[in-house]
């Protein structure tokens, strides 16, 4: 009955079909490049680990309450406002390379932002109570709005505006995320941590790092322009 009801408000238009496979394997290729990248950027050695960065990042712009800790993981680096925490996976926080100092800096840069108030940031922040209950029953409303469709078709409605808060919050990371390494490398080229050669790579990194923020921001705008579709063709 959900594929029937599915099928018959799209119109049997496989372009939303094509869409979710392409963002898929665009996901996919990013993901991919950025592991790879971060493989080969961690084999090339700088003088200071992870840990070392941070601590000196924090310290040279007159933040002493976040602390520096070490999580498990691959790739799970973040900064948590609630905490005052610079949180850097294993790989990171004990190797002296140019992967680690790019990835140190990077949540380090979010530290200064919650410093200086950075309002994208507040904004994000501000968001996360809402999204994760947003989250928590989202795809059941969506799904049950979809089979219900012609009788209420406001339960769907509000699965939309649900998902809609998730988009919202994808996109508010983009400037939080690319303000993040912009100021990570800024700092990196101005103390000289790294210099004319490997500055690059440290650039290489963030800047795939920021493409899987950019594709799962516009897979969550085509998948809710998806039911947006589904809401506004109920009736043919």
């Amino acid at each position: 009955m959900f594929l029937t009801a599915a099928y018959t408000t799209v119109g049997y238009d496989f372009t939303y079909i094509f869409l979710f496979l392409g963002i898929a394997i665009v996901s996919y290729i990013v993901q991919a490049n950025l592991k790879r990248k971060f493989e080969q950027y961690s084999k090339m050695p700088i003088g200071m680990t992870g840990r070392d960065i941070a601590i000196k990042m924090l310290h040279d712009n007159g933040i002493y309450d976040v602390k520096v800790t070490s999580t498990p993981g691959m790739l799970t680096d973040h900064y948590n406002p609630a905490t005052k925490t610079v949180n850097l996976s294993e790989g990171v926080y004990n190797s002296a390379s140019i992967a680690a100092a790019a990835v140190a800096a990077h949540e380090c840069g979010h530290a200064l932002q919650h410093a200086m108030a950075y309002a994208p940031l507040k904004m994000r922040s501000a968001l996360v109570p809402i999204v994760q209950f947003s989250s928590s029953i989202m795809s059941w409303v969506l799904l049950i709005g979809i089979i219900t469709i012609q009788s209420m078709p406001q339960l769907l409605l509000a699965g939309i505006i649900l998902f809609a808060t998730t988009t919202l919050f994808s996109f508010i990371t983009l400037p939080v995320e690319i303000d993040a390494s912009r100021r990570a490398l800024t700092w990196l080229q101005i103390t000289g941590i790294t210099n004319s050669q490997n500055h690059k790579y440290a650039t290489a990194a963030l800047r795939s790092a920021a493409y899987t923020y950019v594709v799962a921001a516009l897979s969550s705008l085509a998948t809710l322009l998806y039911y947006v579709m589904i809401y506004l063709n109920r009736r043919d």
